[in-house]
């Protein structure tokens, strides 16, 4: 009779303490954040409210003095247009399929770093790599690898052709775009993984393989699911990176051949067109929907922190 009425106080006072403690963590994050976030309101917050001004006008840089205030009407303009639909369509496109497979060789990568024994510090050295380069000098690599004169990939691929010309379609040229981005931000999503397969319990993997799980029941049952934290954060960081793609675009296709993203498209209506009201409103447009993205993305995974620090 006592052990009954025992428990569920101790069970109180347990949760009570978790209670405790992320309230603690969580004030604690907000006051280390708090000077971040504040630093970058300060920077940012004045060129998101001026977009978001000049996206309201019909204004033109070479007509400054004709601008006139016309409301919703550039949102309207850019929501109805069958070309901000197709480049939204490459943008997503692009981003599905190289977070996909960064996501495949990037956990590959990791594994290798985190079991290799012998020159470790030489091997994540050397996956690091790409990553280092500025990537409108990887694209300007890539676009001379991709070349139908002098590029090398041709000779690798004998059956398309040595003088196949990757640029001159869409589909071979949005093909390359993605090669580019996949070599380029594989190692910052293996740094990620790496990090998250850190967190994973020996004592647990050798619990399952003394209880006779494979090493796929292994990944699937117990590493996966600790790494899901992990996953999401580097799923979360690079489509968001990848959904803003601008260089590589830029670089090796100028938007050619239908193969233009979303910020591609802003970056012609502001910088060439010199369409400040329009551009705003594009720019506008993808902001909102990277947050689209972060909130998708964040409801998609739901992480559970507190079942992540294994307290409830």
């Amino acid at each position: 009779m006592t052990a009954t009425t025992v428990a569920p106080d101790v069970k109180r006072g347990k949760r009570a303490d978790v209670s405790d403690r992320s309230r603690a963590e969580n004030s604690l994050g907000i006051r280390l954040v708090a000077p971040a976030i504040f630093l970058m309101l300060l920077v940012t917050a004045f060129p998101m409210l001026r977009a978001l001004y000049l996206s309201l006008f019909n204004y033109s840089l070479t007509a400054p003095d004709e601008r006139k205030f016309i409301g919703l009407s550039n949102y309207v303009t850019a929501l109805t247009d069958s070309l901000f639909w197709r480049d939204t369509a490459n943008t997503v496109l692009i981003m599905v399929v190289t977070v996909a497979i960064e996501l495949v060789i990037g956990f590959i990568f990791a594994m290798v770093m985190h079991r290799v024994i012998f020159a470790r510090g030489v091997i994540r050295t050397s996956i690091l790599i790409p990553y280092g380069i500025i990537t409108v000098v990887s694209g300007f690599a890539w676009q001379f690898a991709f070349s139908n004169s002098n590029g090398f990939v041709n000779g690798w691929l004998p059956f398309i052709g040595d003088d196949f010309n990757w640029f001159g379609q869409y589909s071979s040229g949005i093909i390359a775009i993605m090669v580019s981005e996949i070599w380029k931000t594989t190692p910052f999503m293996s740094l990620l993984l790496l990090a998250g397969l850190a967190q994973v319990s020996e004592d647990m993997l050798e619990a399952a393989k003394v209880d006779g799980a494979t090493w796929w029941q292994r990944l699937w049952k117990v590493i996966l699911p600790n790494m899901r934290s992990a996953i999401m954060v580097a799923v979360l960081f690079r489509a968001l990176d990848a959904y803003r793609i601008f260089d590589n675009i830029f670089v090796m296709t100028a938007g050619a051949q239908g193969t233009e993203s979303v910020s591609f498209l802003t970056y012609r209506q502001v910088i060439e067109q010199f369409q400040l009201g329009i551009g705003s409103a594009l720019s506008v447009l993808l902001f909102l929907s990277v947050l689209l993205i972060a909130f998708l993305i964040v409801k998609i995974f739901r992480v559970d922190l507190a079942a992540a620090r294994q307290e409830g």
